[in-house]
């Protein structure tokens, strides 16, 4: 299972894959040019427990050291993760 990403200037998603077909994703839109706020992540069934939520938050920490960026997680399950991992708290304002 590999997280994903696009992303078009203005807005992206992190997201996985399963046989084919989008089953997790992660959006976000850019609050100007040095930070990004992440809005929603959804899970579909087939890839709950299976850590994909956290998997695509990583990708997004992992993006974020990358591009010197800052990440806003407005979205519940995402503020989630970056409470319970202090080692990912780096990126965050």
């Amino acid at each position: 299972m590999e997280a994903l990403q696009e992303d078009n200037g203005k807005k992206g998603k992190f997201y996985i894959l399963e046989n084919g077909i989008q089953a997790a994703e992660m959006t976000y839109t850019w609050a100007g040019t040095s930070r990004f706020i992440i809005d929603h992540t959804e899970v579909n069934e087939i890839l709950r427990g299976k850590n994909a939520g956290k998997q695509m938050v990583m990708k997004a920490v992992e993006f974020a050291r990358e591009k010197q960026v800052i990440i806003i997680p407005l979205c519940p399950f995402a503020n989630s993760i970056f409470q319970k991992i202090s080692e990912i708290r780096d990126v965050l304002n």
